[in-house]
């Protein structure tokens, strides 16, 4: 019935598939401001993609929530942008819809008859996006149509370097500068594997950490060497990571991150060794990071490193075609596109002219996709506190002072607060998208309430790397529970026999009574089978998370079970989080991201426990 009245639209609907496949192929496209969709077959002929049906049965029949008559769902999340049926009650759909049952039943064969609609037409299922390295996901709850503008990044979010070419010339700079300031740098290389985005640099001690959720240290590596379990539990038994303590500890929280720690736990082995002569002054390693801090700040601010990326784009710039669609569903689903980054004009321009113009139909431009760009933006301070605002006036960059942002136009410096009141929205009506967790997503959520969307793209090896690791995984949690099953037989016995040495008597009569001999020989074999467990589990455990990065494991997780400190901050503060922009093209603009449940240390505990009303049952029976 319902698949029936939709069938007549499939042609019309295989065509805008059609039509979508012929537009990344770059094929001439005319893409006007009207709903109406167009492709040009030959020149000389033209079709028009429309379906009399659908436009005579759908005039006046929808509405689009508005901002002044929008409400709250049960969710707490607010219904603007939704669409709605304008006269409920008057249509035949709703008819036939009546008299079928239970709306649960209901609503399951119409999600059945819709991904019939949706396999029929080439349409990708929508869940087959979730559950793939490329899935968008979700720590609290976002209704994608209530957003009005969304911001984005630039470098590593709108655009991805390759990463051993970037930071791998970074390095060099670096090293370049280091070796002008008197460091003896002979040798060394840039290694990637060294280092992963959520470690921790302690610059006190010249060690580089993976902390937990807690702030507890699981693992270290000093210099170049990973340290001991002994010797990790001597170092930081007695302490937690707290970032709040910034002069001693540095997050890595970004992928630029990893040219300066590569380079900074190398020279810790060259301090360590002697090798650093003294009349660069007494250096402890403090100060050794400072210095490597510097020869890099030099390198970005010198220029050279991004006049050597500008002159040849291709060499570190990993393009992605599907990304400037995913930005077209949203601006044609009206939401307000923002660009707002650190980097200059003359930068961004280059760039996203290399990594936009080429995928964009007809002579559209990368700066038609947005309503404001904002470069030098200077953040976190951008989020923190207002900056004078220059209009770009020119292709050459020259500016002028403003105090407001029009639509169209490209600007340096300013604040959120002036794009807010650009604008005219504030808060939660804006999504920032950004690499960053601390200049991108933790502060544009904590000064200003906007949502936010944290882009990692470690996620799809990641996400690879643990589907790879579940036969592992699984039978290592099975060993787990087979030595916690009998750690805890092995703990009743040993109570017994510390009772009775004591001239107490056991748990129980039995137990009391019970053979010396017996008693013992049982707690011997625990004992030994419990030994050999563990003999089975360390490795198991120290090379879980090896297909991702062999010293440290996951970037989600410290330890088996556990969330590593990065997956801590991400959860607190990105409202969901994803490899890549281009994601949300699978996911459409208008999507509902609701949390998954939260599960606590006991809910397993009572899952399995039966309710008083089953075990009456049991009893009556």
């Amino acid at each position: 019935m319902a698949m029936a009245a939709t069938t007549a639209c499939a042609a019309y609907y295989q065509d805008v598939v059609s039509w979508q496949q012929r537009w990344r192929m770059n094929i001439t496209l005319l893409r006007p401001s009207s709903l109406s969709l167009f492709y040009f077959p030959s020149s000389t002929t033209t079709k028009k993609l429309t379906c009399r049906r659908c436009t005579d049965a759908n005039s006046g029949v929808f509405s689009v929530t508005p901002p002044s008559k929008a409400d709250f769902d049960y969710l707490g999340q607010s219904t603007k942008g939704d669409l709605n049926l304008i006269n409920l009650g008057i249509g035949e759909t709703e008819r036939r819809l009546d008299g079928r049952g239970p709306i649960e039943d209901v609503a399951r064969m119409e999600a059945q008859e819709a991904e019939h609609l949706l396999n029929h037409l080439g349409i990708p299922d929508p869940f087959s996006s979730r559950y793939s390295p490329r899935g968008i996901f979700c720590t609290r709850t976002l209704n994608l149509r209530s957003i009005t503008a969304i911001g984005y990044d630039m470098d590593y979010t709108l655009m991805h370097y390759n990463v051993a070419a970037w930071e791998g010339r970074a390095y060099d700079y670096c090293m370049d500068n280091l070796k002008t300031m008197g460091f003896p740098v002979d040798g060394l290389s840039f290694d990637p594997e060294l280092v992963i985005r959520g470690l921790v640099i302690d610059k006190e001690k010249g060690n580089l950490v993976k902390a937990d959720r807690f702030g507890y240290v699981k693992r270290a590596m000093h210099g170049t060497t990973m340290l001991s379990t002994q010797t990790l539990s001597e170092m930081y038994g007695r302490e937690l990571v707290d970032l709040r303590k910034e002069s001693r500890w540095e997050f890595l929280n970004t992928l630029f991150s990893v040219s300066e720690a590569v380079a900074y736990m190398q020279l810790v082995d060259r301090l360590d060794e002697g090798a650093i002569a003294a009349d660069l002054g007494p250096l402890d390693y403090k100060g050794l990071y400072k210095a490597v801090g510097k020869a890099l700040f030099r390198a970005h601010v010198e220029g050279q490193l991004k006049s050597e990326i500008m002159s040849k784009p291709e060499l570190f710039v990993e393009p992605d075609p599907e990304l400037p669609l995913a930005l077209l569903d949203q601006k044609e689903a009206g939401k307000k596109l923002l660009l707002i980054t650190n980097s200059d004009y003359h930068y961004t321009e280059k760039m996203m002219q290399h990594s936009f113009n080429r995928f964009l139909p007809n002579d559209m431009s990368w700066r038609d996709l947005f309503d404001i760009v904002i470069v030098s933006a200077r953040k976190p301070e951008f989020f923190q506190m207002a900056h004078p605002m220059y209009e770009v006036v020119t292709g050459e960059g020259l500016m002028r002072p403003c105090f407001k942002a029009d639509s169209g136009g490209v600007y340096s410096g300013g604040s959120a607060q002036m794009v807010e009141k650009s604008l005219g929205i504030q808060g939660d009506e804006i999504l920032y998208v950004g690499d960053h967790i601390y200049t991108d997503v933790s502060q544009s959520k904590v000064h200003l309430r906007w949502r936010t969307a944290l882009i990692c793209r470690e996620l799809e090896e990641e996400y690879s790397a643990l589907v790879h690791s579940r036969g592992h995984r699984t039978t290592l949690i099975e060993l787990i529970n087979q030595k916690e099953l009998v750690g805890d037989l092995f703990n009743q016995l040993r109570l017994a026999l510390q009772r009775r040495s004591k001239g107490r008597p056991a748990q129980t009569v039995a137990a009391t009574h019970m053979d010396d001999k017996e008693l013992n020989e049982s707690i011997q074999k625990l004992l030994i089978v419990m030994q050999r467990l563990d003999n089975k589990i360390g490795p198991m455990m120290e090379s879980d998370g090896e297909l991702f990065n062999k010293r440290w494991g996951f970037l989600s997780r410290a330890g088996l079970w556990d969330k590593s400190h990065l997956m801590r901050q991400i959860e607190k503060y990105a409202d969901i989080y994803t490899s890549r922009v281009s994601n949300f093209l699978h996911y459409t603009p208008f999507m509902y991201f609701r949390a998954q449940e939260q599960t606590l240390a006991h809910d397993s505990y009572s899952f399995h426990h039966p309710n008083r009303g089953d075990a009456d049952s049991e009893d009556e029976e």
